[in-house]
């Protein structure tokens, strides 16, 4: 790619990303060079529970073309992370999201959970369920993977792709399934 190429592609992701500040402004934080398409799309809810959403984005992180970030809690990605197309972050409590975080397209996080509790009410009016997740420094989360509520994902672990992660993930293992199960882990010694 010529040099006028690539310079003319990054002031196309900068008017893009002020594109966005200018009409999700009141919802986005954006730290040094995070960028966001003009495709991703914001949806705040209020109906869930008292808070704003609010969104935090450190230097160096990417939010692609048709990510959908929805709710009304506290999203924050990492310094140098980025989520691919046609994610969906659903957050109505917290989401933080550390640095050097890559999660391809298709996958879906989710700080809340529908009640079901009660066989007497429909389901629909039972309200919500919610607990933080943290996804730690340098962790990969596959094509179509489904991280659910309070789950804690380690530094350097691989969640694989099509993946429903239920519960947490320690440090450096490379979990895969439904639900996911600990396949290996990143630094065993090889014989």
């Amino acid at each position: 790619m010529k040099k006028w190429q690539r310079r003319f592609n990054k002031l196309k992701d900068i008017s893009e990303t002020l594109l966005v500040k200018w009409k999700y402004g009141k919802y986005l934080v954006l730290v040094g060079d995070a960028r966001i398409s003009k495709h991703a799309k914001i949806v705040p809810l209020t109906h869930v529970n008292d808070l704003t959403l609010s969104i935090k984005m450190y230097p160096s992180s990417r939010l692609t073309s048709n990510v959908v970030i929805q709710g009304s809690g506290k999203f924050e990605l990492g310094q140098n992370s980025f989520i691919m197309p046609y994610c969906v972050i659903s957050v109505n409590e917290k989401i933080i999201i550390g640095k050097n975080v890559m999660i391809a397209d298709f996958a879906s996080i989710r700080d809340d959970d529908h009640r079901f509790d009660s066989v007497d009410i429909p389901m629909i009016e039972q309200g919500m369920a919610t607990s933080p997740i943290i996804i730690e420094d340098d962790v990969w989360i596959g094509h179509g993977a489904i991280v659910l509520r309070g789950v804690n994902i380690g530094t350097g672990a691989i969640v694989a792709a099509g993946a429903v992660v239920t519960k947490d993930v320690p440090a450096y293992a490379i979990v895969g399934g439904v639900p996911a199960k600990i396949i290996k882990y990143r630094n065993e010694q090889r014989g």
